[in-house]
């Protein structure tokens, strides 16, 4: 793998991101969850700081940073109540960690620079699913269902 692949992998990671689609997309949520919009928001700044970072790096080496795109299934958020989407963010805050963590340590011998990016996106995806994981534990019970 040349050592541009890592940085690429490592903008793909973030840039496709369920969170990442969220803010991007403005999509219209519930009333409510500002706590949770507000975290959604601090990781995505840190997210795009990285993505920044690693899209100079790549210019430098005169590789054309990738472009992204989100998964179909992202687009069947309409209205979407953040309190119900918690578990699948913090789950993919999980999955990206390991993506991270993995790419920084198959880049460790061979590229410095997206071995340290790396490793700083897997301690914010974990940084902010902690975060998230504290405001789902405050979030009231759901209603049970009607019968």
């Amino acid at each position: 793998m040349a050592t541009t692949d890592h940085l690429s992998q490592l903008v793909m990671t973030l840039e496709s991101s369920l969170t990442m689609y969220l803010v991007d997309s403005g999509v219209q949520t519930s009333p409510g969850g500002e706590d949770i919009r507000a975290a959604v928001s601090r990781l995505v700044d840190e997210q795009r700081a990285i993505v920044a970072r690693s899209a100079a790096i790549l210019e430098e080496r005169e590789v054309a940073p990738p472009r992204h795109a989100y998964p179909l299934s992202f687009t069947a958020l309409h209205d979407v109540d953040l309190g119900h989407l918690l578990p699948r963010l913090i789950a993919d805050l999980r999955r990206q960690a390991e993506g991270c963590a993995a790419i920084a340590a198959a880049a460790s011998k061979r590229d410095a620079a997206a071995s340290s990016l790396a490793e700083e996106a897997a301690a914010s995806a974990r940084r902010h699913g902690e975060s998230l994981e504290r405001l789902a534990r405050r979030m009231p019970a759901p209603l049970p269902a009607q019968a």
